[in-house]
């Protein structure tokens, strides 16, 4: 079946200059001079026991541990996971992987919330698919699907046993005279850990609004993360959700989490309030069954050719002799242009001229998509209330099914608290907006994950002390300082994953555990050379200098997108913005690393004996 272009509007019907005051306009009022500060500090998500608490798994009591190993993984998601896979591979096995959850999975262990879906292409996503034969039953995979499908590889790579749980690391202390990191733990634990690898992934600490009054409501509050299905009925994988037929909900926040979950609250819910403060891009979402067909015709290495297909379609330029194998809202403007270039029968175009095509196609398929608002929610005001006026790329793009229908429900209103930049107050009873109060029995907090803010908020760790004494924290505190995006001067043996200075790929999957396999060479070669290794002052320097003039210009963004966890908050300078990568494309971001490795010197980085220092070869 061909992938076909959209139904968008001409470029005559659309007024580009005029919708780029209404982004700013849209984007102004929302920015708040708090900035990340907005949101609850980490210590009071563990007083409202929330990022402790486990309600999937109960915690077993045991004994603290007092050992030496040669890796800890600082998690068990998707990033923990791959981290353990290429050593494993690299036949390392002496390490842990530590988390606070009950077991493996990361984003999909916590995240057990109603309507729960893989939000992009689960065969591109889901990784090692070959590796393991298997498929998912479909393209937006359902989240216990993935679930169970990481509990299978933890099996098969016998990681299981290798495996710390509901253990929150405290804190992280290098220790010059073992040449090893102390990892102290919550459960008293003292690790002695040659390496670390910190594979906490983006979405590991949830937040909460700093929202006056939050503490002083008596009714049922809970994060999405922590869904509590004793309270709303139904079950993972089967979210009847029957005790809410005579409870008033109300949830915070309509990004990806909100879109999924509001249907099945709307559904079963007496009365619902859904409180927007920036409305989400909703597209519609074709969910087909995995064709047998397809799956038995699949050759070795499609996988990789498929996250290749998708890396062009959504993020770079995919060649017109090409298809579009995703064929999603993810990739349609892309195969929009292509397919316009086709209808002109034009020839080559300059990679200056398909950007400049891609913005006006940008402005093009959003005015499509507010559209569609209109063709689908009756009542104007809420309709109107509804539409993202920002570029595609600002937040997240979503699809599903019934979102918007949702909002033609008697029982569901929609609170736009934009006008406020926030919901004003909550006090015993229920909320406040705009002056209003409404009464519920319950909230939910759809409010996301700490993903750009400052280092402490994310990883909640008391301190991270290098070499010298020095807080990773400090060291930190303008941005990160990196080689590769992997290692940082004065913090031996310690690796990062995640959107640190390197390469960008739209399948997180693969760049993290991209991240994780070059992690797994480095300590494959210092255990060989039995040395402790880190960044030379100089080779860091040079990298950082390299990045930065390759680096994208993204002031159109900053300055013109609406607040949210891709650039915390709308903060100018976004020294953690997420898509900061390397500028000259993943291609050759990946084929740098590869060359790095195969030359073997390890060029770049200081590699340290007990009492002397080594010099790379």
């Amino acid at each position: 079946m061909d992938c076909l272009t959209t139904n968008v509007p001409a470029p005559e019907e659309i007024d580009i200059p005029a919708l780029r005051e209404k982004y700013r306009f849209e984007r102004d009022k929302r920015v708040r001079v708090e900035g990340q500060e907005q949101y609850a500090a980490h210590a009071d998500h563990l007083t409202q026991d929330t990022y402790e608490h486990d309600p999937f798994t109960p915690v077993i009591p045991r004994d603290s541990l007092e050992e030496d190993i040669d890796v800890a993984i600082l998690g068990a998601g998707w990033t923990g996971i791959l981290a353990a896979y290429h050593l494993t591979n690299a036949g390392v096995t002496s390490f842990r992987n530590i988390d606070h959850a009950g077991g493996f999975g990361g984003t999909w262990y916590w995240n057990r919330y109603p309507g729960i879906q893989c939000d992009n292409d689960a065969y591109c996503y889901l990784p090692l698919l070959e590796e393991m034969g298997w498929l998912p039953s479909k393209k937006f995979a359902d989240g216990k699907e993935i679930y169970d499908y990481i509990q299978t590889i933890a099996d098969r790579f016998e990681l299981r046993e290798k495996g710390l749980f509901h253990t929150l690391v405290k804190r992280l202390d290098w220790d010059e005279s073992i040449k090893r990191w102390i990892v102290s733990t919550n459960r008293g634990d003292t690790i002695r850990a040659r390496f670390v690898i910190m594979a906490g992934g983006t979405l590991s600490t949830p937040k909460f609004p700093s929202v006056p009054g939050i503490h002083a409501f008596k009714g049922h509050k809970f994060h999405t993360s922590r869904w509590d299905y004793e309270y709303t009925g139904g079950e993972w994988g089967n979210p009847v959700l029957e005790k809410l037929k005579d409870k008033r909900v109300a949830i915070l926040g309509t990004g990806a989490t909100s879109i999924q979950a509001v249907p099945y609250l709307g559904k079963y819910a007496k009365e619902l309030y859904v409180l927007q403060r920036t409305p989400s891009v909703v597209d519609k979402r074709d969910n087909p069954p995995t064709d047998p067909e397809w799956a038995a015709s699949l050759k070795p290495g499609w996988q990789a050719h498929r996250q290749e297909n998708f890396l062009r379609a959504a993020n770079e330029i995919l060649p017109r002799d090409q298809p579009d194998l995703i064929c999603d809202f993810w990739t349609e403007i892309n195969r929009n242009i292509n397919g316009e270039l086709d209808a002109e029968g034009k020839g080559p175009i300059t990679a200056e001229e398909f950007w400049g095509r891609r913005e006006v196609m940008d402005f093009r398929v959003m005015e499509r998509l507010r559209r569609r608002v209109d063709a689908i929610v009756k009542d104007p005001a809420t309709a109107e209330a509804l539409k993202p006026w920002y570029r595609f790329m600002c937040k997240r793009p979503l699809s599903n099914d019934d979102y918007l229908d949702t909002f033609n429900l008697p029982s569901v209103k929609l609170i736009d608290v934009a006008p406020t930049q926030g919901l004003e107050a909550m006090t015993e009873k229920g909320f406040i907006a705009q002056g209003v109060e409404y009464e519920i029995d319950a909230i939910v907090f759809a409010s996301g994950f700490e993903v750009t803010s400052d280092l402490r908020r994310r990883w909640g760790f008391d301190d991270v002390v290098g070499r010298d004494g020095v807080s990773l924290y400090d060291h930190w505190a303008d941005g990160p300082q990196t080689l590769h995006g992997s290692m940082t001067h004065g913090f031996p043996n310690m690796f990062f994953t995640g959107y640190v200075q390197g390469g960008l790929n739209g399948t997180t999957t693969l760049q993290f555990g991209s991240q994780g396999h070059h992690a797994a060479y480095i300590i494959t070669e210092a255990l060989k050379r039995g040395v402790a290794v880190e960044p030379t002052r100089e080779g860091q320097d040079a990298y950082i200098k390299r990045f930065n003039e390759v680096a994208a210009d993204l002031s159109s963004i900053l300055n013109e997108c609406t607040p949210s966890y891709f650039t915390n908050e709308g903060e100018k300078e976004a020294k953690w913005f997420l898509f900061r990568g390397w500028g000259l494309g993943w291609d050759n971001w990946r084929d740098m690393m590869q060359e790095w490795r195969s030359a073997g010197t390890l060029e770049g980085l200081e590699l340290r004996a007990e009492s002397e220092q080594v010099p790379a070869e």
